[in-house]
């Protein structure tokens, strides 16, 4: 595994892209014991790894999408629990995701093609897509066609939100197209450990999911784009085993989430979820949550408290986000084999496909269920309830709902469904400085009013002000 060279690496290409003020000095300063390109299987870990982390981490998981969303809640020091956030509270997923992840998957695009590996390009490209969706979903319009080409382009534009997504859902036809099973193999695959076909799957799986997010916009186009999967004889994420993950492994390169949780004791599993697991006696309480120490009870706190009434509850009288997720080797999930199942359900259900949404939908939640080890027996019982079974009259209600506990500790995914399908109905944090309305977006981050400020000032008057309640195109309710 090369996760371990990271460091190692990463200062590497910051070497590597310090180019000299005058030929001779480059000519004197070249080591020729050392390698002068970067190669793609360290490009590739370091992106996975960054990516992964930031995506996982702080800023923009537990300090804000997880709150938001009222999966996780602050005990201590809760103004982001409050919607109070500045134009630096959404820096890392900004910075790291252009700077580390896109920057790094564009120089293996173009290693690929003077390799002739195109296997690294169809990887880099899924990749990609899914960093430039995360941003989008959390932002709006952001820098796509212009992204990571800062020799050509040092204040990239702004795309609109609608050519990004068109732009990602290109990108990932092109990988489907460029990954073969009988190509090249590829180092520095942390994921899926040169499986190709399953490169193969997770590309579908993106598209899919890309095509949900603009459904509600661009109906048309989202059903042409699930029909090309299926005329390609494209499959899907096809198991709990086929998920697409990056499993941790010990210090130093633990999950970011028991890395926090070493040293700092600020967050606890929200009383909004927590009430609603007790009130379903779903088995996935005992796996989200811990128990209280002195109570020995599961006891959620309510989001968006002001810092004395949070501290008045107690650290040992409420539970902790559950230790399958702050083990160090927790993973942390890109896509899951329950979320593609949910939407193969809402995409029958919105009649893009033949398949059957009751039946996928079904088959959806005993994969969360399954995920976590709960036994065929307790699946069974809970699909009986009347709360979980499928209504198809309000299909977004049913899956919306499921889905939502599904996603429990993937953030930014679940935030961006819960804007989209517009359950669970959820009430704004109890002191919360938005009068009385949840956030729908992440604000840019300020370096770019400063660094880029023509750009960003053009896609604020495009979009809306650049505030945490501008919804974006996506989000039409």
């Amino acid at each position: 595994m090369k996760i371990n060279y990271i460091s190692i690496f990463l200062s590497g290409v910051l070497l590597l892209s310090t180019v000299s003020c005058k030929k001779s000095l480059d000519e004197s300063n070249v080591n020729p014991n050392a390698s002068q390109t970067a190669q793609p299987d360290y490009l590739l870990t370091a992106a996975i790894k960054a990516t992964s982390d930031t995506y996982w981490g702080t800023t923009n998981n537990m300090n804000s999408s997880l709150l938001f969303v009222q999966h996780w809640a602050k005990i201590q020091y809760t103004d982001p629990d409050r919607y109070i956030e500045t134009n630096a509270s959404f820096q890392d997923l900004w910075s790291i995701g252009y700077a580390t992840g896109i920057v790094n998957l564009n120089q293996i695009i173009k290693l690929a093609d003077a390799q002739s590996n195109p296997n690294y390009k169809g990887v880099a490209l899924v990749l990609r897509s899914w960093i430039f969706t995360l941003l989008t979903d959390a932002y709006g319009d952001v820098p796509y066609s212009q992204a990571g080409s800062i020799d050509t382009y040092l204040l990239p534009k702004y795309d609109n939100q609608r050519d990004v997504y068109l732009g990602v859902l290109a990108d990932l036809k092109t990988a489907q197209d460029a990954l073969s099973t009988t190509g090249k193999a590829i180092g520095g695959d942390v994921i899926y450990s040169n499986n190709i076909a399953s490169w193969k799957k997770l590309a579908n799986s993106l598209r899919l999911r890309v095509a949900l997010r603009i459904a509600d916009r661009e109906p048309t186009l989202a059903a042409q784009t699930i029909a090309a999967v299926q005329a390609e004889g494209g499959a899907y994420i096809g198991s709990n085993s086929e998920t697409a993950q990056l499993v941790y492994q010990a210090s130093p390169n633990q999950n970011p989430i028991s890395n926090l949780f070493d040293t700092r004791d600020d967050y606890r599993i929200s009383k909004t979820i927590v009430d609603q697991l007790a009130a379903l006696n779903d088995p996935r309480l005992p796996v989200y949550a811990n128990k209280a120490v002195d109570t020995q009870l599961y006891t959620g706190v309510p989001n968006g408290l002001l810092t004395g009434d949070a501290a008045a509850l107690g650290l040992t009288r409420t539970s902790k986000p559950g230790t399958y997720f702050t083990a160090p080797a927790a993973p942390a999930v890109i896509i899951s084999y329950a979320e593609v199942l949910f939407d193969r359900a809402e995409a029958a259900a919105r009649g893009f496909t033949s398949e059957n949404a009751a039946t996928l939908y079904n088959d959806a939640v005993a994969a969360s269920l399954s995920q976590y080890g709960i036994s065929s027996t307790d699946i069974a019982t809970y699909q009986a309830l009347p709360a979980v079974q499928y209504d198809a009259a309000n299909y977004k209600k049913s899956i919306g709902n499921q889905k939502w506990i599904a996603l429990f500790g993937e953030g930014l995914e679940a935030f961006a469904e819960w804007r989209r399908l517009d359950y669970p109905i959820l009430k704004p944090a109890a002191a919360g400085a938005l009068n009385g309305v949840i956030p729908v977006r992440f604000i840019y981050p300020g370096t770019e009013q400063s660094l880029n400020p023509d750009n960003y000032k053009a896609a604020v008057a495009h979009q809306g002000a650049d505030l945490l309640t501008t919804k974006l195109w996506f989000d039409v309710n």
